[in-house]
């Protein structure tokens, strides 16, 4: 695809986020918006109202054989997505899917090398990768800004909404593990996880979660979708500094603290430490905040153009969803720690 030709682009979906990918394609260079596709026809009518003259289909199929497209988003529910992400890859078709990729190790190997056969970008919608908060976090952890990272920790909490063929792990905590690797640029070697389901059988909407990365990084999550306040917040501890995320805080998403603990001579033993607190600063560093979702959108049209790597392609949802099929296991033994450096298959 050359990089001045129009990007004619099918979006699959129309509820929570499929009208964002819309509106937000919208607003990009050189593409177009050349149909959605979703079985409930209330949404398909409020396709129509909210996008003038955009063309709608009740399935993916009716989309594809209709109109002519280079991509397609899919927005659907997780259970949905390898039949719609295959059928787009073998008729040639580049794809962007919300996160997870899909609910089967497997599967999901079976998709990354369908398009890596038909040099097809596969792109996966791990969306806060894309945010200018989380990108700052990366930036102060390889500037060394933080010094060496000891441990991150993570809350995701909220009343609703809560899924119907996910639990919360696959639906909050990969939000979570997919920052945790991106910011460790890497995968935890041990998973440890307590989670229970109050509000449906078998499919928990609490989770306590423990991630053992190497070099002896720890990553601990609180993921719910049963808690009375709305939180996205992330810790960063280093040997130097200690930065948090608030999600909810847009102007002032970063803060960078000047603390730490420093190691003084007793002074009555030489051959001891002692172990003192350093109280500094707090700083908001300027950061340029833009949608994360237009951000994500635009990498994929960039992607599809050949302009730069894809961030969040298939083999970094592969990943993500190793462990998240750990975390599920340890869950299911009551807490055991799960191995992925022996693989998780």
């Amino acid at each position: 695809m050359t990089k001045s030709k129009q990007v004619r682009i099918g979006v699959v979906g129309f509820g929570e986020w499929g009208p964002n990918h819309v509106r937000n394609l919208a607003r990009l260079p050189n593409t177009k918006v050349m149909g959605v596709a979703d079985p409930r026809m209330e949404r398909l009518q409020a396709a129509r109202q909210q996008f003038k003259g955009i063309h709608t289909f009740r399935t993916h199929k009716e989309l594809l054989d209709a109109v002519p497209i280079d991509a397609l988003i899919v927005a659907t529910p997780t259970s949905t997505h390898a039949e719609i992400v295959r059928t787009a890859l073998e008729a040639n078709i580049h794809v962007l899917c919300e996160k997870p990729l899909c609910l089967d190790l497997q599967e999901g190997r079976d998709l990354v090398q369908l398009a890596r056969s038909k040099l097809l970008v596969l792109m996966v919608g791990h969306v806060f990768l894309f945010n200018a908060g989380i990108l700052k976090l990366h930036q102060l952890i390889q500037d060394k800004e933080v010094g060496t990272v000891l441990y991150l920790t993570c809350r995701r909490t909220n009343l609703g909404p809560i899924r119907e063929d996910v639990n919360a792990v696959w639906d909050l905590a990969s939000h979570d593990v997919a920052i945790a690797n991106y910011l460790l640029g890497g995968l935890p070697r041990e998973v440890s996880a307590v989670g229970q389901a109050y509000l449906r059988q078998n499919l928990q909407d609490v989770a306590f979660v423990t991630l053992t990365y190497p070099k002896d990084v720890l990553v601990h999550f609180h993921v719910s979708w049963l808690d009375p306040v709305k939180v996205r917040e992330i810790t960063v501890v280093g040997d130097r500094k200690m930065v948090t995320w608030n999600d909810l805080s847009p102007l002032e998403p970063v803060r960078i603290h000047d603390k730490g603990v420093i190691r003084e001579r007793h002074y009555t033993d030489f051959s001891q430490f002692q172990l003192l607190t350093r109280e500094g600063d707090a700083t908001i560093p300027r950061i340029r905040i833009e949608e994360p979702l237009l951000v994500q959108d635009r990498y994929f049209v960039a992607a599809l153009k050949g302009q730069g790597k894809c961030l969040s392609d298939g083999v970094f949802a592969l990943d993500v969803m190793k462990v998240l099929v750990a975390i599920d296991r340890s869950i299911a033994a009551g807490g055991t720690p799960v191995s992925l450096e022996s693989g998780c298959e």
